[in-house]
């Protein structure tokens, strides 16, 4: 009973010095993907050659707690201390884990060793791109794109006069998610990006060329290019089977000919007499 009233008294001033001293301490911010783990360091500079209770916490609550006459108490089974050099593993973390990570020392005072800001982030999903309109002049071409995600999309358009291309439109967008969705170019292809500060994806490239030249292909009549390709084929099969079987005709026709026996011819020769 007394050690656990302890415990809160210690936990109780640790906040309340936390509290009143916020605004003066440097805080590292660290983000971690979700599931994996992470080290908090100490610097043994920073910790006083004397003291009570060394304590680690995560927001209000106490995650370790180490005295010099070597008891040391962990709160949860997610964390590993180093009684050397007073630094805490944090394992398998989810995004509940997110927050604020502090180790103080009590003594002759209490002294914030070091603090941290840690986010859990999740791999960011895929994210995909699709061409949603193309509009070609003599010397412009236009396309429109939008880059979606599970939670997000974004759409741009891009303009390109003589091979040189420009953005029209926003470039970038933070996501319900906190992460960062963008478009861009890359030489000659528009690319999507997603990415958080744990993980990234990239969608597969749209040739802007490519596109402006599907774009042309479609007749001022309103016919697409494939039907035009598929008549043509067609008549060029109708004419060369035509072709074939005139020459099979003709070579038939040659070949009786050839197998007819010939008329016999009569000379008549007529003697006149004088």
């Amino acid at each position: 009973m007394l050690v656990k009233n302890m415990d809160h008294i210690v936990q109780c001033v640790v906040l309340l010095f936390l509290y009143h001293t916020q605004t003066s301490r440097a805080v590292t911010s660290v983000f971690v993907k979700k599931g994996h783990d992470v080290q908090l360091d100490v610097k043994e500079d920073d910790v006083p050659e004397y003291f009570n209770i060394f304590v680690w916490m995560f927001n209000e609550s106490n995650l370790v707690s180490f005295s010099l006459f070597g008891k040391t108490k962990l709160y949860t089974d997610r964390v590993e201390f180093s009684v050397t050099n007073y630094t805490i593993k944090l394992k398998h973390l989810q995004e509940t884990d997110s927050g604020h990570y502090a180790a103080v020392v009590t003594g002759y005072e209490i002294k914030a060793v070091v603090e941290y800001k840690v986010t859990v982030q999740a791999p960011v999903s895929p994210v995909n791109l699709t061409v949603d309109s193309v509009s070609k002049s003599s010397d412009s071409c236009n396309l429109t794109v939008t880059c979606r995600t599970q939670d997000s999309h974004i759409s741009t358009t891009f303009t390109c006069v003589n091979q040189t291309c420009s953005e029209d439109g926003d470039r970038a967008k933070a996501t319900t998610s906190g992460a960062d969705l963008r478009v861009y170019l890359q030489n000659d292809s528009i690319k999507c990006n997603h990415s958080n500060q744990v993980s990234w994806t990239t969608s597969k490239g749209a040739k802007i060329q490519d596109s402006c030249y599907q774009a042309s292909e479609t007749l001022s009549a309103g016919f697409p290019l494939c039907l035009v390709k598929m008549v043509v084929f067609s008549v060029g099969l109708i004419i060369m089977m035509s072709a074939v079987i005139t020459v099979n005709l003709m070579e038939r026709t040659m070949k009786r000919n050839l197998t007819r026996p010939k008329e016999s011819s009569t000379s008549v020769i007529t003697h006149t007499s004088h």
